[in-house]
Parts: structure tokens; C-alpha cells; sequence
């Protein structure tokens, strides 16, 4: 099992609540729950910044990707963007669209994303006139039947 990191967090907004796992332990969650600071409502297909009010200090080898929320999800209600880089300093802001066909309002402390911390991985990229087969070769999108 691995230890867990501290990601100093300093709050923006007195209303701003810091990131929480729903699920600890062993089976616990992959990712931690994020809070809206400010109540915002979403006409149907809008696309809002949702702050959190808060601001994070990740150690230099990791970050954070904002991920949807599957009950909101499944409303239609999804985040489209949300890397937060090492030496970002400034308010998680969560970009939240709205699908459904419906207004969406989302109250002061409204559970909006999911924040999963993630280690940094550099690559080299090197340009190839080959590079080798695969079973899956080119298949993408629907290639598998589903």
C-alpha cells in the first residue's frame, strides 16, 4: 500500500470545504470529492466554471486530473477539462457542462468532481518512420464491438 501524500490546500472562500475520500482503506476511493464554493445553475447546454475556493500546493512529481462525478454524470451533467499541473497556484475551478435538456443548479457545497492525484510522468518523444504491430493495430473508436 502506498503512503499518501500532503497537498497543502489554503481556502479562497470561507464557504470553500477542502477535498474529501467518501471511501478510505484498502477498497477505498481512487479519487477525492470536490465542492462548489458558489452556487451556480447551468441552463441546458452551458458550460460554467464552478470554483471551489480553494488553491493546492502539489509536490513537485504530481498533480491532479478533475474527473465527473458519476451520479451527476448520468443527469448529463460532465467535467470537460481539468489538469492541474505541479506549479499551478491558483483556484480549482471545475468546467462543468450541462447535457441534459434541463436547468442544473448546484448549491454552496454540491459535490461537483472528483479530483484523483496523479504522479508526473515525463516521456521523450521521438519521431519513427515504423513503429511495430499490434493485435489492435489502428482499430479506435468501436473497433471492439461496443
Amino acid at each position: 500500500m502506498s503512503h499518501p501524500i500532503t497537498i497543502r490546500t489554503r481556502r479562497l472562500h470561507p464557504e470553500a470545504r477542502l477535498p474529501r475520500y467518501a471511501h478510505d482503506g484498502p477498497w477505498g476511493d481512487l479519487a477525492a470529492d470536490l465542492y462548489a464554493a458558489e452556487a451556480t445553475t447551468l441552463t441546458p447546454g452551458q458550460t460554467a466554471l464552478v470554483p471551489t475556493g480553494l488553491a493546492m500546493e502539489f509536490p513537485d512529481n504530481y498533480g491532479a486530473l478533475v474527473q465527473d462525478r458519476s451520479g451527476l454524470a448520468v443527469k448529463g451533467v460532465t467535467t470537460l477539462a481539468g489538469v492541474i499541473d505541479p506549479g499551478y497556484r491558483g483556484e480549482i475551478k471545475v468546467v462543468i457542462t450541462n447535457l441534459s435538456q434541463q436547468p442544473v443548479t448546484l448549491a454552496v457545497g454540491d459535490r461537483v468532481a472528483q479530483l484523483r492525484i496523479v504522479q508526473r510522468l515525463t516521456a521523450h518523444f521521438e519521431e519513427s518512420e515504423v513503429i511495430a504491430e499490434a493485435p489492435r493495430g489502428a482499430g479506435g473508436f468501436g473497433s471492439t464491438g461496443a
